[in-house]
């Protein structure tokens, strides 16, 4: 049976076209009319969704980490101070829900810590994120998984075991399992895109790939492994102010790996050697009958 699940409105798995998110993640810098900006340029580009982050930053900000100070936007300030500026809250989130139903994007958020799920659960999202540092915390596994609604897992950073850790956890059901490798930008000779083939093999459900690479030919050979589901960064412009801005991608950019992803989708083809119509023609010029 072909591995399968719906996100939304969209079949994800094999003999489905590639699901396609932009992660917009912080790159918005706290900034909802920015975040607006970037939803409608990724629909622009062919996105089918767009991600961002939820975290609660007193959960999820270490204790010797609040009080150390860092350079940003709004000046010299704790790191603790920095994590609350970038978070979106409930009106901004109803704003960025409006939003995105208006001009027809899927949007649906990583989620850090037990209270971002409860804060996200009213808006009703297609599915949940979890991101590769949390695949380890077996509690908000459970908590993402007893919402009921679909998951994707990405597991950079994480051994094999620690995989099937998680997938013992949660199941395969309504789950899709994204190879990734947590640098920033990754370099070529870390993104080891064959593991795509080996989760495939290994589990039964949808795998894609989440790219932290600089340019697109990885992210699209991904498709050509099996990848299901792509997700890139995705920034108006990679010299705005945030860690992520340097690994993302630009509207340009997005737009030609979609483009790039829809053709490699068509011109891998079923498999089946066969002589076109289009070929007769040169066959009956070119071809010699002994």
């Amino acid at each position: 049976m072909p591995k399968e699940i719906k996100i939304g409105e969209r079949k994800i798995g094999e003999g489905n076209p590639a699901y396609v998110i932009a992660e917009i993640g912080i790159n918005h810098n706290g900034d909802v009319g920015i975040a607006k900006d970037m939803i409608l340029s990724a629909k622009e580009t062919g996105a089918d969704a767009v991600k961002l982050q939820k975290r609660t930053p007193e959960l999820c900000v270490p204790k010797e980490q609040r009080d150390i100070m860092r350079e940003t936007p709004w000046g010299y300030i704790t790191y603790m101070e920095y994590r609350e500026k970038v978070e979106f809250g409930e009106d901004q989130y109803k704003e960025i829900d409006h939003y995105c139903k208006e001009i027809g994007i899927d949007w649906f958020v990583s989620v850090w810590d037990e209270s971002a799920i409860d804060f996200m659960e009213p808006f009703d999202p297609v599915c949940y994120k979890l991101p590769s540092a949390s695949l380890t915390d077996h509690s908000l596994l459970k908590k993402v998984r007893a919402t009921g609604r679909p998951m994707i897992i990405s597991t950079g950073m994480s051994t094999p075991e620690q995989i099937d850790a998680a997938v013992k956890v949660i199941g395969t059901e309504d789950l899709v399992i994204l190879h990734s490798t947590s640098a920033y930008p990754c370099d070529p000779e870390e993104l080891n895109l064959r593991v795509i083939v080996t989760l495939k093999q290994k589990y039964d459900c949808p795998i894609g790939y989440s790219g932290h690479e600089v340019g697109l030919i990885p992210s699209v050979i991904s498709v050509g492994l099996g990848a299901s589901v792509v997700e890139r960064h995705f920034t108006l412009d990679r010299a705005m102010w945030g860690g992520d801005q340097a690994a993302s991608v630009e509207p340009g950019g997005f737009r030609r790996l979609v483009k790039y992803i829809r053709v490699t989708e068509i011109s891998l083809g079923d498999g089946v050697k066969r002589v076109y119509d289009s070929e007769k023609s040169s066959m009956k010029k070119l071809r010699r009958y002994l």
